[in-house]
């Protein structure tokens, strides 16, 4: 079975994810899609176990197998854990149906540590970018004030929430360079210390519920199993 055939026939869930799905869309907006596949149980009873990803086939995709997914859901990914929470489903079945039901138990405060680092990592690339060209990657600057407003607005609320709404107009300003930097960096700086305070009473449990999780997959693999029997 090709890499191909697991994303055709075998995912459970696909949805749009990055401008279209953040509500930063423009003209000429390219179409990122996400998915997550079950590749069927007999496949890991073999030496040559099925990836555990897979770019494409279309193009500006990308899948999860379900067992990846989960764990990287779990550590708090920020990529993964913002896919189950696209507004734009575009398939689901039965068993993915229940993974998107299950996508509170992956939520944590442990976000807070993998979200900021995240930014963190993509601040110093606009730094650098800045201090080589003097100004920054303007797309990216955006993308990153809306993944520090989602993190604070995560771990104020419990609830995660990607779609970026009244802020369209003043992130799309970023984006076409319209914002001094030295505001933006304000902007950030701002957005990183909100939600460090938030952190400290938000109302996520301090860890995922991992036993849930895992219950969850030993279903959907038993499942698998009796289907290709």
């Amino acid at each position: 079975m090709t890499s191909t055939d697991l994303v055709r026939d075998h995912t459970i869930y696909s949805c749009v994810m990055g401008s279209r799905a953040f509500g930063l869309d423009t003209e000429g907006s390219d179409t990122d899609r996400r998915g997550v596949f079950l590749a069927p149980t007999p496949l890991f009873w073999r030496f040559d176990k099925p990836p555990a990803h897979v770019e494409g086939p279309g193009e500006e995709q990308f899948s999860w197998e379900l067992e990846r997914f989960c764990e990287l859901a779990l550590r708090a990914n920020p990529n993964v854990l913002e896919c189950l929470h696209s507004p734009v489903v575009e398939h689901i079945d039965d068993i993915g149906r229940e993974l998107v039901a299950l996508r509170e138990a992956f939520l944590s405060r442990q976000a807070h540590q993998t979200f900021v680092r995240y930014a963190g990592g993509q601040r110093r690339k606009l730094d650098a970018d800045v201090r080589q060209y003097g100004e920054p990657r303007w797309k990216h600057a955006m993308h990153l004030l809306r993944l520090l407003m989602s993190c604070r607005d995560l771990l104020r609320t419990g609830e995660l929430t990607i779609h970026v709404g009244d802020e369209r107009e003043r992130l799309l300003a970023v984006k076409r360079g319209e914002v001094p930097w030295p505001e933006v960096e304000s902007w950030m700086t701002r957005l990183t210390e909100e939600a460090d305070s938030a952190a400290t009473g938000s109302p996520l449990p301090s860890a995922p519920d991992h036993r849930r999780v895992e219950d969850f997959l030993i279903r959907a693999r038993r499942t698998s199993a009796r289907s290709a029997l």
